[in-house]
């Protein structure tokens, strides 16, 4: 049995692209895989506040010298990191925000690298301590960008996930969710198609 983590970071609700391939990978892998347990973090529906004073004396200070706030904001980032760390299988779905991912990923993200526990600092640099990890992402995007020197999204998630040590990494872009003409129906259905071959 495996423990899947999906995050969830579209801000809409419904009309989501990014959701309808959430949905369409949660079917297939319950599917494929009946006995493993599928936990999915909504960071529009449960917010992760971004990186602040509380978050960052939570980390440093010993015990006995923190705050009520630093210790509630050290349990957040306890409570999303484990989930990382009881994971088998991530599973990141991000729309694109303005080249890049939403805010509120990248606040979680900023919960969950945490030197020590996720990574640590060694004599030949930083080594990610998620080893054996696999993780998908699941894209959309108002335009065509894959390959391109604007995409700001799948380089930086790729490069934050081998931080940890994430290097088994698929993603699924669904492209053209903007345009006009059949780009929409043509990058959805592509999308949908080449995750149909991975859950």
């Amino acid at each position: 049995m495996s423990n899947v983590l999906i995050v969830e970071s579209s801000a809409r609700l419904q009309g989501s692209f990014s959701r309808q391939l959430t949905q369409q990978f949660i079917g297939q892998w319950k599917a494929a895989h009946p006995a493993d347990h599928l936990t999915v973090r909504d960071l529009a529906l449960n917010p992760v506040p971004h990186m602040d004073a509380d978050l960052l004396g939570g980390w440093m200070k010993p015990e006995t010298q923190r705050s009520t706030a630093e210790q509630a904001s050290l349990q957040r980032s306890d409570e999303l990191t484990d989930e990382l760390l009881n994971a088998d299988v991530l599973v990141l779905a991000a729309p694109m925000y303005n080249f890049a991912i939403p805010s509120t990923l990248k606040a979680w993200l900023d919960h969950v690298l945490r030197a020590g526990v996720t990574f640590k600092y060694t004599d030949t640099g930083p080594q990610g301590l998620l080893n054996g990890k696999k993780a998908y992402v699941l894209t959309a995007r108002g335009g065509i960008y894959a390959g391109s020197t604007t995409d700001h999204q799948e380089p930086y998630l790729r490069q934050v996930l081998a931080f940890v040590g994430i290097h088994d990494v698929t993603f699924i872009h669904a492209e053209g969710m903007n345009l006009g003409g059949d780009f929409q129906e043509k990058g959805l259905n592509q999308a949908k198609a080449k995750l149909s071959e991975v859950a």
